[in-house]
């Protein structure tokens, strides 16, 4: 069973910028997309952005323009570059990654965006 592994949260003031990094523990010759979600308490898991196997990305209305998805070659990895960060972008974000057979989630990372 792959694993993923979410890293680069923290604190971040507003206007400021983090960068998050998804990491699955094997290759995925085959999925559908690979995605960042986030949550706050209380709320539902909503979408923040996804890139599918062929590249192509989507993202929320909320950070388009802010926030960027990639991944690398090896498609083991994927990131999420967030600029202009903004308090309402406070929450843990999960990644995770839809497959023909599964949907594989990570544990979550911080992210807090606060003066």
């Amino acid at each position: 069973q792959v694993e993923l592994v979410e890293s680069g949260g923290g604190l971040v003031q507003p206007g400021g910028s983090l960068r998050l990094s998804c990491a699955a523990s094997e290759t995925l010759p085959s999925f559908i997309y690979m995605g960042w979600y986030r949550q706050v308490s209380g709320k539902e898991r909503e979408l923040v952005s996804i890139i599918t196997s062929s590249g192509a990305t989507n993202y929320a209305d909320s950070v388009k323009g802010r926030f960027t998805i990639s991944r690398d070659g090896a498609k083991k990895t994927v990131y999420l570059q967030m600029n202009s960060l903004k308090p309402e972008d406070t929450a843990v974000y999960y990644c995770n990654v839809r497959r023909y057979a599964d949907t594989v989630w990570g544990q979550g990372t911080q992210v807090t965006v606060s003066s």
